[in-house]
């Protein structure tokens, strides 16, 4: 018998309140130093927290990737637009720890996104990714069936560099096959 210990695997769970302050900490840290968000300052545990509860209230998940107790990675799913005609329509955010990039908790949290938007009744799912060189992203969302729908070039200043908006889509359930259901 083999005495090897076991690998921990991270875990998908909705957020807590607790867990606000890492995902403000690995937020600050994209602000920072990465192209994905358009921010230029991070926002405080307020602000955060204020953002994180109206994607609550609204019934749409957050969800935090758990490796061995700390949060390593987040996700929520937000309206894409207000306007009603968009109701159907979500758009994607997923932010992991500069340490625990490239481990697949990527594809954890937005795989969870995507199964929990279908069984609420989204039909669609929109990803903005900051900056064309974003590989990484396109391609974690590509890999779970997103399509490039388009890309706004040099939109955005940022890191003294212009950086454009790549747009993916992803259908969910009948997509545009069929009216909605509600």
């Amino acid at each position: 018998m083999s005495s090897q210990p076991a690998i921990e695997r991270p875990t998908l769970r909705a957020s807590l309140d607790g867990d606000l302050p890492a995902i403000q900490a690995i937020y600050a840290h994209h602000v920072l130093h990465g192209s994905g968000s358009f921010e230029l300052e991070p926002p405080d545990l307020d602000e955060m927290t204020a953002r994180r509860r109206a994607i609550l209230e609204r019934g749409l998940p957050y969800l935090v990737a758990d490796w061995q107790g700390a949060v390593a990675g987040y996700a929520y799913a937000g309206p894409y637009r207000p306007r009603p005609a968009y109701r159907f329509t979500l758009e994607v955010s997923v932010y992991v720890a500069p340490d625990r990039q490239r481990l697949g908790l990527g594809r954890l949290l937005l795989g969870g996104l995507i199964e929990r938007a279908e069984a609420l009744g989204y039909r669609q799912l929109i990803a903005v990714v900051g900056d064309s060189a974003n590989l990484a992203s396109i391609g974690l969302h590509e890999s779970l069936g997103f399509q490039r729908a388009g890309v706004l070039r040099s939109v955005g200043w940022k890191h003294g560099r212009w950086l454009d908006s790549v747009f993916l889509q992803r259908s969910l359930g009948a997509g545009d096959d069929a009216p909605p259901e509600r």
